[in-house]
């Protein structure tokens, strides 16, 4: 088999290798993401064999969609198989009854779930669980709308605030929330993921 020698090719380069036929590609991508994805497993079930079927599973998910060609990640590769991980992992705990499905409202305050402190240890480990699984998602949208977007969720500032540190007028800032809030809802629903609470 061919070896791939380029230096440190980037993660896109590695999925556009493997789908030009450099099936060791792959193998150099799953190598260099293996110990993250397993660990991010293995927090969340706290069973080695069951990290390894969810591990192998992904995989086996990641490559069916490289091989029909249905991959537009544009690059980022960690979050896309983190998000199937992510999703995998809640069917395990949805087959065992162990996490009831924390449901969007119409106004998709997802972030709600981020605010609650009357939670025991388990309510305090899931809404650490949805707050990375949130950080990856954002990290998907356009810079200018992350920007706005960890201002108001995370730093708890106003538009006027940020307006003044980003140097955009109000109205820009606002859409640029609300587009982000659109954006997160799409990726959300176009890959069936689930937050839970």
């Amino acid at each position: 088999m061919e070896r791939i020698d380029l230096g440190n090719p980037s993660d896109a380069v590695l999925v556009r290798l493997y789908l030009n036929g450099q099936e060791q590609a792959l193998s150099t991508l799953i190598e260099r993401h293996k110990q993250r994805i397993y660990n991010f497993i293995y927090s969340k079930v706290y069973d080695r064999d069951i990290t390894e079927d969810i591990f192998q599973d992904a995989f086996i998910k990641v490559i069916q969609t490289l091989k029909r060609g249905k991959y537009n990640e544009q690059g980022k590769f960690l979050p896309w198989v983190m998000r199937i991980t992510h999703n995998l992992i809640i069917d395990h705990f949805r087959k065992t009854n162990r996490m009831p499905k924390f449901e969007n409202r119409d106004d998709f305050n997802i972030f709600s779930v981020l605010t609650d402190d009357s939670m025991n240890v388990e309510g305090r480990m899931i809404k650490g669980q949805i707050e990375s699984d949130l950080r990856l998602l954002i990290d998907t949208l356009p810079e200018e709308q992350q920007t706005v977007l960890h201002m108001r969720i995370y730093r708890d500032m106003s538009f006027k605030e940020i307006s003044e540190q980003t140097g955009v007028s109000i109205n820009t800032a606002l859409g640029r929330m609300r587009y982000a809030l659109i954006n997160l809802r799409r990726t959300i629903e176009e890959n069936n993921i689930i937050l839970t609470k």
